[in-house]
């Protein structure tokens, strides 16, 4: 029997996903599992018993990744799950930003009482006029599973759509419109482009990537919209910039007291992935993962230990070792296993960075007592029989 532990509410499409062998329990202390959506884990001892936790969205700032994975605590994010929520409202940003429509509805809610509001209106409505977006420029910086969509939505909306990014994978570019132009540089983006939308990670490299310098090779007029991190933009020189009016609007999706109430900045309140689609799909997705982990062994879509998959195991055995990305891992457990009698059918290791992950089928069941003799290896971090 598995325990697992909700730190936030978890859409009951994705609970029900788990088998009979899965439990939920109350107390965090008693889980192996952790679904988490907004909680901050960072602010939380977290105890040995956590095997895995279950982000249901992309970002995981909330989750402390160098303490789990010092843990041996794998660590999955649900990319793409929430895509089309964020995708509806980058575009519904920027039609916000094209014409003044939240300030005509606030003209028509404070002038209700007008007898002769209509004709009021038509003498107001030149205040509230903006452009339209089919035919203008928009840049997209990162082409990932959010920005792909905003993409290809774009060019169905007429606009003349520019994509950068370096690091763009293959089933991305395939799911790209032809018609996008691929922008070899951040600087085509900000010197062309009339929109300018960010979908890419925080990260040490992307902290404030849209600073004074990058505002200032923009055009006059340009519009910046930030459905993905508020660190990516230097908001206290994009405030400088909306009251210069080099920048015409900024709309994010994170409020703060930087931006929360500016003139020319739209502020929603965290509301990209706030849609029952979106928290269904998350769900489910991390439910999955959950469970493919825990009783498979496999990795996929972690964000702190490598993509690993050996399907279902028909052996007598699997274990799943987390360890140091270190020379002589591979050996040393061969070693061990063979002292031990147990054969191994199949073996597979892969590693990210400074960590590692070895799943092994074994022909024979494996005791507790060699479970910890491998685990005393130098370098082995966490050791476990998944079946």
């Amino acid at each position: 029997m598995f325990h697992y532990h909700c730190l936030n509410p978890i859409s009951g499409k994705g609970l029900k996903l788990f088998s009979e062998d899965y439990q939920k329990v109350d107390q965090l202390e008693e889980s192996e599992a952790v679904l988490v959506r907004s909680a901050k884990m960072t602010e939380m001892d977290i105890p040995a018993s956590i095997t895995a936790i279950a982000r249901a969205g992309a970002g995981v700032n909330n989750i402390p990744l160098d303490e789990c994975s010092k843990k041996g605590i794998v660590v999955f994010n649900t990319p793409g799950a929430n895509a089309n929520g964020v995708k509806e409202l980058v575009l519904a940003g920027m039609l916000l930003a094209s014409r003044d429509i939240v300030g005509g509805i606030e003209w028509v809610e404070h002038n209700d009482s007008q007898e002769d509001i209509g004709k009021l209106a038509e003498k107001k409505k030149k205040e509230f006029a903006g452009c339209e977006i089919s035919g203008k420029k928009l840049g997209i910086i990162g082409l990932g599973a959010i920005g792909a969509m905003v993409a290809n939505a774009a060019v169905h909306l007429g606009m003349d759509v520019y994509g950068y990014d370096p690091y763009i994978s293959i089933d991305a570019a395939w799911n790209l419109s032809r018609s996008i132009h691929h922008a070899t540089s951040l600087e085509e983006i900000y010197s062309q482009c009339d929109y300018i939308t960010i979908h890419v990670p925080l990260m040490d490299d992307t902290k404030q990537m849209i600073n004074p310098e990058a505002i200032d090779q923009m055009k006059e007029g340009v519009v910046i919209l930030n459905f993905a991190r508020d660190m990516l933009v230097d908001e206290k020189a994009l405030v400088a910039a909306l009251e210069s009016g080099k920048v015409k609007k900024y709309v994010t999706d994170f409020a703060n007291p930087v931006v929360a109430g500016v003139k020319g900045t739209l502020v929603t309140p965290h509301l990209g992935a706030s849609t029952e689609e979106s928290e269904e799909n998350c769900a489910i997705m991390a439910v999955k993962e959950i469970r493919d982990y825990m009783e498979n062994g496999n990795i996929k879509n972690s964000v702190n230990f490598p993509e690993c998959n050996m399907g279902i195991c028909s052996a007598a055995g699997r274990i799943g070792i987390i360890h140091e990305n270190i020379p002589n891992m591979i050996s040393q457990v061969a070693k061990t296993l063979g002292d031990e009698g147990i054969n191994i059918a199949d073996l597979t290791n892969k590693s990210r960075g400074e960590n590692a992950y070895t799943l092994v089928d074994v022909e024979s069941a494996v005791s507790q007592e060699v479970l910890e003799v491998l685990g005393a290896i130098p370098g082995v971090i966490r050791v476990r029989a998944v079946k």
